[in-house]
């Protein structure tokens, strides 16, 4: 049976439709902030119960995602975050035309447990320095990390990473000029709460996870840990290839 010429397209449809075309067209650029469910059903003149509707369309097209007590946000294209040899964060998202940013959210000095002594070649009891940061890109957060150094080994670079906020400069510091990444373990995960918030998802959000070692001269200088939101980020690798004689 035909479709009734009187049937009207449902407001959430149209609302949606209308912010579509809006994000399609500029006005709301990537990683900006839609108008509140507020001020959209005062500017459509409904309830906000079919603002949440449109919304919920949009997050399911993939254009926009919600942050728990901040807003709808529309969503960026995913940054290509090469996982090479050398190991350089702030230099890989300005080559790939982001702004980037860290928070040193906690250093602190304590003894090694026999796992982490181990993946540092170090004897359980010696000092390590763990620093847990949060990393992002246009003001995003992209990544939380918990990275471990051989301090008992280089003394005083837990001081020099407090002052320097640099992991490269406080390395050189207490000796380490360079570094290379040796390892990368890579797999999948969930944000658990705290994470969430720290990145600003919905618990349970899917994130990848890195378990990495960095060598100088063959010697380990950290290993660490890194949980990236999974919508923000498409990890790549790096490999040189062989020479053939």
């Amino acid at each position: 049976m035909p479709r009734s010429a009187n049937v009207l397209t449902p407001l959430w449809k149209s609302i949606a439709a209308t912010l579509r075309s809006a994000i399609a067209d500029g006005q709301y650029p990537e990683g900006s902030r839609l108008p509140t469910e507020a001020d959209l059903a005062a500017r459509f003149g409904v309830n906000r119960h079919t603002v949440r509707h449109a919304l919920a369309t949009l997050i399911e097209d993939g254009l926009v995602h919600s942050r728990r007590g901040s807003g709808t946000f529309v969503l960026s294209k995913p940054l290509d975050y090469p996982l090479s040899e050398r190991v350089r964060f702030h230099r890989n998202l300005r080559d790939a035309g982001r702004l980037p940013g860290r928070e040193i959210l906690a250093i602190e000095v304590r003894t090694a447990t026999e796992a982490e002594a181990r993946r540092l070649s170090m004897t359980p009891g010696d000092e390590i320095c763990v620093a847990h940061t949060l990393s992002f890109a246009d003001h995003t957060p992209i990544a939380l990390a918990e990275s471990h150094f051989p301090e008992a080994r280089h003394p005083g670079f837990a001081d020099a990473l407090r002052s320097s906020r640099s992991v490269t400069d406080a390395l050189a510091t207490v000796g380490v000029a360079d570094y290379l990444r040796t390892e990368t373990r890579l797999s999948a995960t969930i944000a658990n709460a705290t994470q969430a918030s720290h990145l600003r998802l919905p618990e349970g959000a899917p994130l990848l996870l890195t378990e990495s070692r960095s060598e100088s001269d063959g010697v380990p200088v950290e290993w660490g840990q890194t949980w990236f939101a999974s919508d923000r980020v498409t990890l790549t690798f790096d490999f040189q290839r062989d020479q053939l004689p």
